[in-house]
């Protein structure tokens, strides 16, 4: 989506009706520093307000999300255009959060094992070696919970009796076995286990 284009056309749509951006922002009881940063293109209105902003405005949420009027003629093609390019959001969001997965995973092994090594060398064996050991290991552990919270946020896992995409809650994956981001899951449609492959793009 092209928010230039969005913002400008909430401009003109704005004028059109006759507000102001302290009118509009009133009436979608937000600030008007929210409506001066979508007509300039650095941010996208909030889905809660999406349907309102569009009544003030007179246009439908396509004509928003495509950043012009609609007509008849090209209705159809503008939804399979919109359709394919919040496909295109859906999947560049998803990687992005991916690689954030797997970027804090990797910080985090190389963290734990270089303070591994300097526990060992620095503190001499005993209690303190050994609570020390137990802290940083406890430590590990908060960056993976969160990124296996990102692990469960995108794509979907392929059962592999049925072929369904599953999407478990935080605590299946966090319960389940696991081989890298393969987990033993439970199908909801076939009810077997199984070890379900991650695809991030779904």
């Amino acid at each position: 989506m092209d928010q230039v284009k969005i913002g400008k056309f909430i401009a003109e749509r704005r004028k059109q009706v006759n507000l102001t951006q302290v009118q509009l922002a009133e009436r979608l009881n937000i600030t008007d520093r929210a409506v001066s940063k979508w007509e300039r293109g650095k941010t996208m209105p909030d889905s809660s307000i999406m349907l309102e902003l569009c009544s003030i405005l007179g246009i439908s949420v396509n004509e928003l999300l495509s950043g012009e009027e609609i007509t008849m003629e090209n209705n159809n093609q503008k939804n399979e255009q919109l359709l394919l390019e919040l496909s295109k959001e859906l999947e560049r969001k998803n990687k992005h959060i991916w690689i954030s997965m797997w970027v804090i995973m990797g910080v985090s092994m190389v963290a734990l094992f270089a303070g591994l090594f300097l526990t060992a060398f620095l503190i001499p064996e005993g209690v303190w070696q050994l609570v020390s050991i137990l802290g940083l290991c406890i430590v590990f552990l908060i960056p993976c919970f969160y990124a296996l919270k990102l692990e469960v946020s995108v794509g979907t896992y392929k059962c592999k009796h049925c072929g369904y995409e599953i999407v478990p809650t935080y605590a299946e994956a966090l319960m389940a076995m696991h081989r890298g981001t393969t987990r033993y899951l439970k199908c909801p449609k076939c009810q077997k286990r199984s070890w379900c492959k991650k695809d991030w793009k779904k």
